[in-house]
């Protein structure tokens, strides 16, 4: 970190930022994250258990990078890659392909870590293009509160219009307190199966992964560029943005292992935080620098007990109308839609490319068993090569 001395003296601004960053953190995205496992092909037990072991290895990965390096180091899943999922939907193989292509994307996720050529290779691709991929992959979800409100006005509707009031007033706690409401309606209007509170505890359950190259093709690759483009990058880009040198290495290596301990259990990828990163890294934390790291320890600590209602939360979301869940899902996924367009149409060279790629990759466009996202990425870096060769001939 930048000249300042580390200090480990307890901060309770810091604790309370990291309270409010777990709370954003988890709060406004696990119906994403439940719904991107579902859609490939997990059980409510599965995707309970991928819920849980997520949690807690983001939380341990936050406590750990943190404590060591004495930054704010924020880890979180990937909201993006969850979004994905929803997009591809099952593949060949079933749930347990899609586990395989957990473990791959992980494993690339060490190889970044570990082969500095790689990182490269990745850090490459230009953003453009990967941004429009995102925007394409997550265009759809966010149709859905438009079209819930054509459905079930009567349950849409008290969300989105509280949503708003609060993009107005407290734009941190939208997401939190939608979801909150959500909950409300769900369990005012529906009837919830009854459990005991045995039933309700986390249930860890081991998926036997399997290779299938069509998962490999179709969701390894995508959530491998997704997670590093749309959610390690930023969160790298708001550590040094506060003045941090961070441990990239260390920080891929960590979220890669974690990611491929997590896969068997259902879990998808975890990686660097980019939202609630700027909450703990920020000066609200802590006026002093040193002290920001007790802030993600504080995070990481609610993320690991928030593991333990897992399999609540997924039961309720299964309880609900699924247009509902997925107009939520849709609201979470606007401001990572309105900066992914942004990014993909800033370099005006790139429009045709980054345009081809968004509309391929919101297609839903399967081929040989492949994906939109992926054939959206070659689409968009073929028109991207022609028009890039078209002006050094013109250049010529």
């Amino acid at each position: 970190m930048s000249d300042v001395a580390v200090s480990s003296r307890l901060s309770y601004s810091a604790i309370g930022a990291g309270t409010v960053a777990a709370f954003v953190g988890f709060g406004s995205s696990f119906p994403v994250v439940v719904q991107g496992l579902t859609a490939v092909g997990a059980s409510n037990a599965e995707a309970a258990s991928g819920l849980m072991a997520m949690s807690i290895l983001m939380g341990l990965a936050a406590i750990l990078l943190s404590w060591r390096s004495r930054q704010p180091v924020s880890v979180a899943w990937s909201t993006p890659g969850a979004a994905l999922l929803i997009s591809t939907g099952a593949v060949a193989g079933g749930f347990s392909a899609a586990v395989g292509a957990f473990l791959i994307t992980g494993l690339l996720i060490v190889v970044a870590a570990l082969v500095r050529p790689f990182r490269d290779l990745v850090a490459a691709i230009p953003s453009s293009i990967a941004n429009a991929m995102l925007a394409g992959i997550i265009l759809e979800l966010c149709l859905a509160p438009v079209q819930a409100i054509g459905v079930i006005p009567q349950y849409a509707l008290p969300v989105i219009v509280v949503w708003a009031v609060m993009l107005r007033f407290a734009r941190l706690y939208a997401m939190p307190v939608a979801v909150v409401v959500t909950a409300v309606i769900i369990v005012t209007t529906t009837e919830l199966p009854v459990a005991s509170v045995g039933e309700l505890l986390p249930a860890p359950v081991l998926i036997a992964p399997s290779l299938s190259w069509g998962a490999v093709v179709s969701l390894a690759i995508p959530l491998f560029i997704v997670t590093m483009a749309s959610q390690n990058v930023p969160g790298i880009a708001v550590l040094q943005a506060y003045g941090y040198r961070t441990r990239v290495r260390e920080s891929f290596l960590v979220t890669g292992v974690g990611t491929m301990i997590g896969a068997p259990f259902g879990g998808q990828a975890i990686n660097y935080a980019a939202i609630t990163a700027a909450i703990c890294a920020g000066p609200d934390a802590d006026p002093d620098p040193a002290r920001r790291w007790i802030a993600a320890v504080a995070a990481g600590v609610l993320y690991v007990g928030f593991g333990f209602a897992a399999t609540f939360a997924t039961v309720l979301i299964a309880a609900s109308p699924p247009l509902l869940i997925q107009a939520v899902a849709g609201l979470a996924l606007m401001g990572a839609l309105g900066s992914a367009l942004l990014g993909a149409m800033r370099e005006i060279g790139d429009r045709d490319a980054a345009i081809v790629t968004f509309v391929v990759s919101a297609s839903g466009l399967s081929f040989f068993g492949i994906g939109a996202a992926f054939w959206g990425l070659v689409a968009g870096g073929a028109m991207l090569a022609l028009s890039r060769w078209r002006q050094e001939k013109t250049a010529d």
